[in-house]
């Protein structure tokens, strides 16, 4: 019983914090500079990371996925099925769930150092709305450089996807381009990479909760980074569910 309380007692602080942030967001003054520096840190830093895994994931792919549909004859549909699977789910979700990992656990960290060692408290001592200057620009950055991110996880996808066929088929690049994007509607590319938005405000409204609320000094450096990337990635995947029933309902055609 007490852990179920500790759960809605903890959903009720992060909600409460959330909603802080999108007040905040369109609150002036606006951090474009802080706003600038956290985008090079999530987007351009991250981007190594997305673009390499989403190359490794599409070749694999293709690898698992060639034995099966040449066994029933459908050989031409490698690519369509490649680039409907990474538009609609992979793409979407290994980007969130890689930046989980990698910006998420930094956010936490930084965040709760600087509680730490008492920056937070020197920079309010200035007058300077701490949450607004740390906080809002984070998660905004997260928002915007994850649908973005996802764009390459997508194409890289489709780009480790047609080397690994071209091993096993020598199919052209024109051929590949037009099996893969013969049946590919709009509603399979543009909602389901939006989506990401909303798996960008979790991992920065989450990462920042732990660290910017964090009261255990030292300790709570290493437990802020490590709840940033678990609790991110539980509710990506929570949300994932659910708004993919949501997309599906909306865009029918969307459906693999």
């Amino acid at each position: 019983m007490l852990w179920f309380r500790s759960v809605f007692e903890f959903a009720g602080k992060v909600g409460h914090f959330s909603i802080r942030v999108l007040i905040d967001s369109v609150r002036s003054p606006f951090e474009f500079a802080q706003l600038s520096r956290q985008l090079a840190e999530v987007g351009n830093r991250s981007l190594a990371l997305i673009v390499v895994s989403g190359f490794a994931l599409g070749a694999v792919m293709t690898l698992h996925t060639r034995n099966t549909l040449v066994t029933f004859g459908a050989a031409a549909m490698i690519p369509a099925v490649q680039a409907v699977s990474f538009f609609v789910e992979i793409g979407p979700l290994v980007a969130g769930l890689l930046l989980a990992g990698r910006v998420g656990s930094g956010i936490g960290a930084v965040l709760a150092n600087m509680r730490a060692s008492e920056q937070i408290d020197a920079i309010e001592s200035l007058s300077i709305d701490s949450f607004k200057f740390l906080v809002v620009p984070r998660v905004l950055a997260c928002v915007i450089a994850l649908p973005l991110l996802t764009l390459f996880m997508d194409f890289s996808g489709l780009l480790g996807g047609f080397l690994s066929e071209v091993l096993s088929s020598h199919i052209s690049p024109e051929l590949y381009i037009n099996r893969a994007f013969d049946n590919l509607q709009w509603s399979n590319f543009i909602a389901p990479t939006l989506k990401t938005a909303i798996f960008g405000f979790i991992i920065g409204s989450v990462s920042s909760y732990f660290g910017y609320t964090t009261d255990k000094g030292a300790q709570g450096v290493g437990e802020a980074a490590t709840n940033s990337v678990v609790v991110s990635s539980l509710l990506i995947i929570v949300a994932d569910v659910l708004l993919i029933k949501c997309i599906f309902f909306l865009f029918p055609d969307t459906a693999i």
